[in-house]
């Protein structure tokens, strides 16, 4: 199943620059931007979840934390 995206707010002169790429390859900017997309994605690796938890410790360390336990007692006191 294919997907949508629609993306907004792009300068003049990098839309004008896009067209002209897809022209030279010649297909439609859409179809430009689906290789683009499929280019850069392609060299990415998958970030796994333990890395992704790291750095999320590393973001939040010295904050104060509130353990899940109390978070679960405080949502079913309010029902």
């Amino acid at each position: 199943m294919a997907s949508s995206l629609s993306v907004r707010n792009l300068d003049n002169e990098l839309v004008a620059r896009l067209k002209r790429r897809a022209a030279r390859h010649g297909r439609s900017a859409e179809a430009e931007v689906r290789d683009i997309l499929r280019q850069v994605l392609e060299g990415e690796a998958e970030t796994r979840f333990d890395d992704l938890a790291a750095e999320l410790r590393a973001l939040t360390a010295g904050r104060q934390h509130t353990p899940a336990e109390q978070l679960q007692r405080e949502g079913r006191d309010e029902r």
